[in-house]
């Protein structure tokens, strides 16, 4: 099956036959947007995510993106804007679906108590922007999509290996009784003063105590993934939500003489996208409050380091990003120049010759006299 070959074939269709070349997309389009999670075909997501385990969410928060992946790479491809009478084909389902998935899920999260239900939500909120992004063929959208699309990925991975280890310290410690016997020592070891120094209460409160090291790294990766699922500075995600937005209230992009006035649907989007911020903002702070700064008479969570590996892994991949910015921010725009205008990759792919497999030769030397 050539990709390729159907966008040529597809601006040739009759009229009379062009309803049963919608009617193929869309039932695929179905199955690719109950993967990405578009409302209303996203009510399996959820409570997937929030009852699975920790790496199996995680890698649930980089398959939905498949999803959306297969959603830009073969509506951009077969519905161009050289596919004639079904040009942009389907556009406006993609833009008012994201944007109904951006407004269920964000009301969701603010009702959300338990963390791993939230950062399921989260992944629902990021794929309604995506989708939206997608749907107005826009190339500097789709550019400020799909670095979104990278570092949302990254935070929403770390956000569901960090549940897990925050949960734990709600609960008792859960290693076997050899190596909480060993850890525990070693743990309390910073909640109590050197030996021979006593003091009281009121001495206690003016000094402080030593915030053992598991709940800094929980606390602060906790606020890292924070900051990159809202889009506050100065991480990646608020470069990859300003990038959004700058498309949005400039569609013919930075640079450009000629304006466009602005889509009403454009508008909405600037708007949800800045409305979803703050529903993130209140959901995290809450569950931050209640987590970290609520005082609890509980143990902190014993953590071993290969469980701390992946998170600083994928924490650390975000602040790359955010440094190197410019560079990929290049190579986001040139992907959407290419996938907004697709004839030069079916060119290439069309006047490729296709070269006969061995088996194949051999065949035709046998029938031939």
């Amino acid at each position: 099956l050539s990709l390729a070959g159907l966008a040529l074939k597809i601006p040739l269709v009759p009229e009379a036959d062009r309803g049963l070349v919608h009617e193929g997309p869309a039932i695929l389009a179905t199955a690719f947007l109950a993967k990405a999670g578009m409302w209303p075909l996203n009510f399996w997501l959820a409570p997937a995510c929030s009852a699975a385990s920790a790496p199996v969410a995680a890698m649930f928060a980089i398959m939905t993106k498949v999803g959306v992946y297969t959603v830009l790479r073969l509506w951009t491809l077969l519905f161009s804007g050289q596919a004639g009478a079904s040009a942009l084909f389907g556009g406006d389902w993609l833009i008012y679906g994201g944007m109904a998935t951006i407004i269920c899920a964000a009301l969701a999260m603010i009702a959300a108590q338990r963390l791993e239900r939230m950062a399921s939500l989260s992944i629902l909120v990021s794929a309604g922007i995506l989708l939206s992004a997608v749907g107005f063929a826009q190339p500097s959208l789709t550019a400020g999509a799909l670095f979104y699309l990278v570092s949302s990925t990254l935070a929403l991975s770390a956000l569901f290996l960090l549940a897990e280890l925050i949960e734990r310290s709600r609960s008792a410690n859960d290693l076997p009784l050899d190596e909480e016997i060993d850890a525990l020592p070693k743990a309390m070891e910073s909640l109590h003063p050197r030996p021979g120094v006593n003091l009281d209460d009121e001495q206690k409160a003016v000094v402080g105590q030593v915030i053992p090291w598991t709940m800094a790294f929980l606390g602060l990766s906790f606020v890292a993934c924070a900051l990159l699922i809202i889009g506050m500075p100065p991480l990646s995600g608020f470069i990859g939500k300003l990038s959004l937005l700058s498309a949005l209230v400039n569609p013919m992009g930075l640079g450009n003489a000629v304006d466009e006035p602005i889509r009403p649907a454009a508008w909405g989007l600037v708007a949800l996208l800045i409305l979803s911020g703050l529903a993130s903002l209140i959901a995290f702070a809450r569950l931050g409050i209640q987590r970290f700064w609520t005082p609890e008479e509980r143990p902190s969570p014993l953590l071993r380091r290969y469980e701390c590996l992946p998170i600083f892994f994928l924490l650390g991949l975000s602040i790359l990003l955010t440094f190197k910015a410019e560079p990929l921010m290049r190579y986001t725009q040139a992907t959407a120049e290419s996938l907004n205008n697709p004839e030069h990759y079916v060119m290439a792919v069309m006047a490729t010759r296709p070269i006969p497999s061995p088996e194949a030769k051999a065949a035709a030397l046998e029938v031939q006299p």
